[in-house]
């Protein structure tokens, strides 16, 4: 079994990459937000590995690829644990999930489909299914880095909430509503509720 390949970025391209280990090539599917994370090709990588095996009869492993340890242990959780889901949907999962792995950790645990929606663009039957099937498992599984949108899906910040109730007022859907503040809110900057409403109504769909 692959642990991981660490060798030399021969190819990217929007399905996979090719790494060089050993005068091997290695084809790895990978999710389209990491291709962004790559070096350029040429220069060195290491990628934690997944083998699928695929075919009728078993005949073909397909490698998937990860930039970190914990992506890979929320892929694997999520292809083990999620009913109907194979490798290439679960890359699928990933791809979205990638905004933000704490916050995902977060709103599977608390059971906030609205933010399964509203922020990782999970339809609601896959949102419900992604809560039912992770929310007793996904403690155990460690995730890097902070949450970005704690403040707004846990209803801390009263100028939060009534931005919200504002946009809400004015015709949003409340997970509409919420994204749009999402995006517009910035907490290290002092804003009036005024200031707020107008800079999220730049983010209506």
């Amino acid at each position: 079994m692959i642990d991981y390949i660490n060798g030399t970025l021969k190819e990217k391209s929007p399905d996979n990459i090719i790494v060089e280990a050993a005068g091997i090539g290695y084809k790895i599917a990978v999710s389209i937000s990491m291709l962004s994370k790559l070096p350029q090709e040429g220069m060195a990588v290491k990628i934690f590995i997944v083998e699928a095996v695929a075919g009728m009869y078993g005949g073909v492993i397909n490698l998937y690829g990860f930039l970190t340890n914990e992506e890979r242990d929320m892929y694997l959780l999520i292809k083990d644990e999620v009913p109907s889901t194979g490798a290439k949907k679960a890359m699928e999962y990933i791809d979205k999930i990638s905004k933000s792995f704490a916050d995902f950790k977060t709103a599977v645990s608390s059971k906030n489909a609205a933010m399964l929606n509203t922020i990782f663009g999970f339809r609601k039957p896959t949102a419900d299914k992604l809560i039912a099937a992770l929310k007793d498992k996904i403690a155990q599984v460690s995730v890097l880095g902070e949450e970005k949108w704690s403040n707004i899906n846990k209803g801390s910040n009263q100028l939060i909430e009534e931005a919200i109730s504002a946009l809400v007022a004015l015709g949003y859907k409340d997970p509409q509503a919420r994204a749009a503040v999402n995006a517009a809110y910035d907490e290290t900057q002092t804003q009036s509720l005024e200031a707020l409403v107008k800079k999220s109504l730049q983010f209506k769909d």
